[in-house]
């Protein structure tokens, strides 16, 4: 399971295996988003994170500094001066096991989780906000759905697999790069789970 997208086995350098430590870092929803941010758009200072998360630059500095002590986030020494440090994720990608961190270390999890899901959920309501103005193009090519099933564990398993698979076909190596002509940066979010049915 994976917050945004999972690289190639062959990048490991790329990707980051969260465990019970670094989920204490991530389960705050703040830094969860700094990360986020700091993949999607590139190296941010405290202030330009600041602005984008609608809080103080305090806060933000202050999150830097939990998410550097964990290794999430390195100072990128190409820019800035001393008065204005610039930071950088240190990876493209997070991977996690879901039912192990929250055997290990529940709360802490939850937390983190909770924070993923509010993400995914931002997510959708700025699409739909964006909508009405959207290239039709876009609008067509776009989906909002979900779908049903009856299948044991093992079926949803193969079919994540699949899934994934399609996925890592179109996979953008650095999301920092400059868009392609006619490209947008798109946002794929797959939730897969049993619903209670009693």
């Amino acid at each position: 399971m994976s917050d945004e997208s999972k690289p190639d086995s062959a990048e490991p350098a790329r990707t980051v295996r969260l465990d019970r430590h670094l989920v204490r870092a991530l389960a705050h929803p703040m830094r969860n988003r700094i990360v986020g941010l700091l993949r999607v758009y590139g190296p941010q200072t405290a202030t330009t994170l600041a602005g984008r998360l609608g809080v103080n630059t305090g806060a933000t500095s202050y999150h830097l500094r939990q998410l550097a002590d964990a290794g999430l986030v390195v100072e990128d020494d190409t820019r800035g001066n001393a008065r204005d440090r610039w930071w950088k994720s240190a990876h493209q990608g997070t991977e996690f096991d879901a039912a192990e961190l929250l055997d290990q270390e529940p709360e802490l999890a939850l937390g983190f989780l909770h924070g993923v899901g509010q993400t995914y959920t931002e997510n959708i309501f700025g699409f739909i906000d964006a909508m009405q103005t959207m290239p039709e193009d876009w609008r067509e090519a776009s989906m909002l759905s979900d779908y049903f099933f009856h299948l044991r564990s093992d079926q949803l398993e193969a079919m994540m697999r699949e899934v994934v698979a399609v996925l890592e076909k179109y996979k953008t190596p650095d999301l920092t790069a400059p868009l392609p002509e006619g490209a947008e940066q798109v946002t794929v979010q797959i939730q897969a789970f049993p619903r209670e049915t009693r």
